[in-house]
């Protein structure tokens, strides 16, 4: 009974392996977001370029939502690339290179499960205000009560980043 045990033991431990898969993926999504997000954001600045910085009203709006709108990717990339650092730091190995350079952010030092759920909250409520942001400025704001309730979300949102930074 006792090899049995260990043998399924042994077998267990090592299905955390299972977890690259989730690494690996994540990584190439986080690639792949960065590089739409690169695209998106050198379109209209091709634009700007080729109509010698000349525009349009709305053309401007159009091309800060995009930018937005990349900055929302790059941020969401930035999600998936904490994702994996920490799925690989919590189930498969610390990550040796990253504890030896001096230089390296502590952004990314993930040593139980609360960490990497408080970095990621914190990353998703940043990709929420970014999206806000990216949708009020393409409302129009036609009566007073449209823009209380533009007044009424940025409070929230204030209150979301407060009561994210504060310490228990």
């Amino acid at each position: 009974m006792k090899l049995l045990e260990r043998l399924f033991e042994a077998f267990l431990w090592r299905t955390r392996w299972m977890v690259l898969f989730a690494v690996i993926f994540s990584l190439f999504a986080a690639l792949g977001l960065f590089i739409v997000a690169s695209v998106e954001i050198f379109e209209p600045i091709r634009h700007l370029f080729e109509n010698r910085f000349h525009i349009s009203a709305h053309e401007h709006e159009l091309i800060v939502g995009t930018i937005v709108g990349a900055i929302d990717l790059y941020l969401i990339a930035t999600v998936l690339i904490i994702f994996s650092l920490g799925l690989y730091e919590l189930f498969i190995s610390k990550i040796d290179e990253a504890e030896s350079d001096e230089n390296s952010s502590k952004i990314l030092a993930i040593h139980s499960l609360d960490d990497l759920k408080e970095k990621l909250a914190k990353v998703v409520l940043m990709v929420l205000i970014v999206t806000f942001f990216k949708y009020a400025i393409h409302i129009r704001y036609k009566t007073p009560v449209e823009t209380l309730y533009l007044a009424a979300g940025v409070l929230m949102l204030a209150l979301a980043l407060y009561f994210s930074h504060k310490k228990h």
